[in-house]
């Protein structure tokens, strides 16, 4: 088997929402659920609570060479210093993915600052990956807008939709190549199927939002979907390690 790859994990402690995962809690929960590598972001977005948010994913991934990677989760709102950390992350810190999630940062995924940062994202190599849920701002067409604005960036639907929009990520993902789907936190393990029956294996991916969710669980979903051995090698592995340009 490929490696197992879990694109949407978090490490922070923020008591205020009730969440706390240590680079520790990650890797046991990593462990438990049998993934090999996982990407991890901030359960906030930066600059705002935590200043020093950056630099608490990046000693996490030092500290844990070849398990974890980091992904910069940004406030688009500030556009040159979010342009700043983004360069910074992936330049200096060897980030290797950009998060957004509209629903915290009130940052519409189609306006001028964040295409802008997605753009800049695209033109560094990493993808963006997206809280795409059932929020205001967060549902696949309000991302869409964004994909039609940056058609050589690669934009990741995390959650695929959430409970009530999969139907419509399915559309996007089909009418836009490059949208790919993230499969965390929807609860239908059938809707992954069929989403690698309709835009195909390499643009579905294995998450699980953890400490929001379990990685055990989430990758539970994914084998309750009966792929394909080789479409299921993919999704739980083969299409990360492409897109993070790790070795499989």
């Amino acid at each position: 088997m490929t490696m197992i790859i879990d694109l949407h994990m978090h490490v922070e402690d923020v008591a205020a929402l009730g969440w706390t995962m240590s680079a520790a809690d990650c890797l046991a929960a990593m462990d438990e659920a049998q993934v090999d590598l996982a990407a991890i972001m901030t359960l906030t977005d930066y600059p705002g609570l935590n200043p020093h948010g950056l630099e608490l994913i990046a000693d996490a991934v030092a500290a844990h060479p070849g398990r974890l990677v980091g992904f910069a989760r940004l406030n688009p709102v500030d556009r040159p210093a979010a342009l700043a950390a983004l360069e910074r992350a992936v330049t200096e810190l060897g980030f290797k993915g950009l998060k957004l999630h509209p629903v915290s940062t009130l940052a519409h995924p189609g306006d001028e600052a964040t295409v802008a940062l997605i753009r800049r994202a695209g033109e560094l190599g990493v993808p963006t990956l997206f809280h795409c849920g059932d929020e205001a701002y967060t549902t696949p067409l309000a991302v869409a807008q964004a994909a039609k604005q940056c058609p050589r960036a690669k934009i990741i639907l995390g959650h695929m939709g959430g409970f009530f929009h999969v139907d419509e990520a399915l559309a996007v993902a089909q009418a836009l190549p490059n949208i790919l789907l993230e499969t965390s936190g929807m609860p239908y393990p059938e809707r992954i199927a069929e989403a690698v029956r309709l835009i195909g294996p390499e643009r579905v991916l294995f998450g699980s939002d953890g400490p929001i969710a379990s990685p055990a669980v989430e990758k539970r979903k994914v084998l309750l979907a009966g792929l394909a051995a080789g479409d299921l090698e993919l999704v739980l592995g083969g299409n990360a390690a492409h897109l993070l340009g790790v070795a499989a």
